[in-house]
């Protein structure tokens, strides 16, 4: 895309992005819908909160993880499709092969991660948490169903999107985000049930631990010793995600911390997924643009705000001022339809606006930033700067959304 001088107008400015906005938006609107239903499922969720300590420093991280994992393998099929060597066909490939396997390998690898990272979160700053077989075999088993579930629509909506014409780095990563954000929890409350419904017997469950173990560390020696490719998207990959879920899981141990204040405004509660959802979304469709075009060269991969650049910063600060006072409404009145409204709506705006607009304004320079730098030393945009920044953009959410909450708080209220 062109533009006609480094200053522009703000009509001209909407009207040579209004498909970058018009696509952004409607998913982010969709994904506000998916974040939601997380928020009410995390808002009633008192009762697992209780009676299984810990699992709310899980919970972010495993959010998180989803998003990061999906939303890279949507974000390199984006990438594939726009430089052609991916046809926008619903049939097999090598390249789809390559990263559905390397998709469900770091699923099942930094499910395994999470739960230790989070157990031991919990023993360094002595918070209760259920034992470690129990807390890995829940991570496992919600990331081997959130698994199943999240691969075959991550490709479909990106085949589909591409075929409809729309853009898929606008609209694909958000909305495979908010689905994994919809599907996470129910996953996990599944994996609950499973564990103790099923495998409440010591010994039957200390082997299924043991053999997850070995799977999970087979699995991984197997595919980074067999596939080039793989192996690639592996190597890169890993270490990034690793640090990612060591940041989810500071996020949960953010809300872990202040438990109380969470489960005394249930309002809040519903709020956090989507304000960490939406704000994901948003830097994930940021980073979306930023790795296609550095991949296809409209991009320069240099410390340079280009007009290009500059652009795609305003959009996203413009879609801000649409979805956090959006999300903060819906949340409330989801809360007074479900007779759980303990948090004034004004009050609920101000945190959510305030909060989020500081949080893009950081997120957008950390995403240049990380973009830019990755794609000079070598690294793939794709596997780096969307897990990377949304894992971010996890913890400071969190962190932010506390602090503001807490400072309404005490002076409003």
């Amino acid at each position: 895309m062109k533009y006609k001088t480094k200053v522009d107008k703000l009509p001209h400015i909407i009207s040579v992005n209004k498909s970058f906005i018009r696509e952004s938006l409607t998913a982010l609107l969709i994904c506000a819908v998916g974040d939601l239903c997380a928020g009410i499922i995390l808002g009633n969720m008192t009762y697992f909160l209780d009676l299984f300590p810990g699992l709310l420093v899980l919970i972010p991280g495993a959010i998180g993880m989803r998003g990061n994992i999906f939303g890279s393998f949507a974000s390199r099929l984006s990438t594939n499709l726009h430089i052609g060597t991916l046809d926008p066909e619903f049939k097999w490939s090598p390249i789809l092969n390559t990263n559905l396997s390397a998709s469900f390998i770091l699923t099942m690898v930094l499910s395994l991660f999470l739960a230790i990272f989070a157990k031991l979160i919990c023993f360094i700053f002595h918070l209760k948490c259920i034992g470690i077989m129990d807390i890995i075999l829940i991570s496992v088993f919600a990331g081997a169903i959130s698994s199943i579930i999240m691969l075959p629509i991550t490709f479909f909506i990106s085949i589909k999107s591409y075929i409809g014409g729309w853009d898929p780095d606008n609209i694909t990563t958000p909305i495979v985000a908010a689905f994994g954000d919809l599907f996470t929890l129910p996953a996990i409350i599944a994996s609950i049930y499973i564990l103790k419904l099923f495998i409440n017997n010591y010994f039957i469950k200390t082997i299924i631990f043991v053999g997850v173990l070995i799977f999970i560390i087979l699995l991984f020696v197997y595919a980074i010793s067999s596939n080039e490719d793989i192996r690639l998207i592996l190597r890169q990959s890993t270490p990034t995600l690793v640090l990612c879920s060591f940041l989810g899981i500071f996020a949960g141990f953010i809300l872990d911390s202040c438990e109380s204040t969470l489960l005394t405004n249930p309002t809040l509660l519903t709020l956090v997924p989507l304000f960490s959802g939406e704000s994901g979304d948003l830097v994930s469709i940021l980073g979306a643009r930023l790795s296609s075009g550095l991949h296809s060269g409209l991009i320069e991969a240099e410390f340079r705000f280009t007009s290009q650049m500059k652009y795609n910063f305003f959009i996203i600060f413009l879609l801000s001022l649409i979805v956090y006072p959006f999300i903060a409404i819906i949340a409330d009145i989801s809360s007074a339809l479900l007779g759980v409204q303990m948090f004034p709506m004004a009050q609920l705006i101000l945190i959510s606006m305030l909060a989020g607009l500081i949080l893009i304004f950081i997120m957008m320079f950390i995403v240049f930033f990380i973009g830019v730098h990755s794609y000079n030393k070598g690294l793939d945009p794709d596997n780096v700067i969307i897990p990377v920044s949304t894992s971010l953009t996890d913890a400071l959410s969190n962190s932010l959304l506390v602090v503001f909450s807490l400072i309404i708080i005490a002076i409003l209220i």
